[in-house]
């Protein structure tokens, strides 16, 4: 996949993983959607390593979306805690 089929799959991915995961993290669908960007090539770059799973074998493919949603959930909830931290100290 080219690097501009990683940019819409993250779009969606992010989008995907807000609506998953609701709440508070700051920054709005904007930065949610640019999360979701780095954490669809987070969870491409994770599914590759640990599972062996080709991930820019095809747009459509199931492992393909899956790894780009949990790579999403985790770079928000990541994003999440780096939030709630820096709310505290203010």
């Amino acid at each position: 996949m080219s690097i501009l089929a990683w940019i819409v799959l993250g779009l969606i991915a992010g989008a995907i993983a807000k609506a998953i995961l609701p709440g508070e993290q700051g920054g709005g669908w904007i930065v949610t959607i640019i999360l979701g960007i780095v954490g669809a090539i987070l969870g491409g770059f994770i599914a590759s390593a640990l599972f062996g799973v080709n991930v820019n074998e095809s747009f459509w493919s199931l492992p393909t979306w899956i790894s780009a949603i949990v790579g999403s959930l985790i770079v928000l909830v990541i994003w999440g805690f780096i939030r709630s931290k820096a709310g505290k100290r203010a």
